[in-house]
């Protein structure tokens, strides 16, 4: 799969974004990138709910590696399926990202946050409290992997997800998620580090993936419409390269 952009929405996603977000990560550069399913199992849930609420609390929304102030790689390729902001949207993993309020900015009314992390849905919702149309955004505190939708949703977000799902088991429960609660037609969004990104986040490892490996993971069901890289920058200075692509479901 091409790794450039598939059509032209005027903005230039060849030069990375710089943000000025996240620490804490190893940067895994120069390391071979080894199958997914080669890496050791990080559960979302269970035991890692805790570990979670602990990074949230202990060192708040803005310095969690992969917090960014304004969301641009992910507001860019949502509005280029749903430019007028007519669909739902839901951001899986969304933690304290400002993403959800920033998708109300422009013009969606309907947009769910979904977290294992209470501590970070808190930080979220008192951040957006005061904004207008924050009565839009619902929130949801739930295990992804065990998690059971009452509805669907015309577009899925996730930024920084599955990279975590390093065994067969894990992805497959979040494919059944995505499954469940994905539209027919509906698109999903999804961002991983790429093959020369970090091999660790916030003390788990990780699994990494070019736009070819990440329509396979999606399968058969899915059409790839589009896919780049970009690179994000931590305060610290630190380079982590990302992996998109968008893909619709028969």
């Amino acid at each position: 799969m091409d790794d450039q952009l598939t059509f032209d929405t005027g903005i230039d996603f060849d030069t990375g974004i710089d943000f000025d977000t996240g620490i804490d990560f190893d940067t895994g550069i120069g390391i071979d990138n080894a199958p997914p399913d080669a890496a050791p199992a990080a559960n979302l849930g269970g035991s890692a709910h805790g570990h979670w609420e602990d990074v949230y609390r202990d060192r708040g929304p803005a310095q969690v590696s992969w917090f960014q102030p304004e969301p641009q790689p992910s507001l860019d390729l949502i509005r280029a399926h749903d430019a007028q902001g007519r669909g739902s949207v839901i951001d899986v993993g969304g933690g304290a990202s400002p993403l959800a309020a920033r998708l109300i900015e422009t013009g969606f009314d309907d947009v769910t946050v979904l977290d294992v992390s209470e501590h970070a849905l808190q930080q979220a919702r008192a951040a957006a409290e005061h904004q207008p149309g924050a009565d839009k955004i619902h929130w949801v505190h739930a295990d992804l992997l065990a998690w059971r939708p009452d509805r669907t949703w015309r577009l899925w977000h996730d930024r920084a997800v599955f990279h975590f799902l390093t065994n067969p088991e894990d992805r497959a429960a979040y494919l059944a998620a995505l499954h469940r609660a994905l539209e027919p037609g509906g698109v999903v969004v999804l961002g991983t580090f790429a093959p020369d990104g970090p091999t660790h986040c916030s003390g788990l490892p990780v699994a990494r993936y070019d736009a070819d490996q990440l329509a396979a993971e999606l399968g058969a069901d899915f059409t790839p419409l589009l896919s780049h890289t970009d690179r994000h920058h931590t305060p610290a200075g630190a380079e982590q390269p990302f992996t998109w692509i968008a893909a619709r479901r028969a």
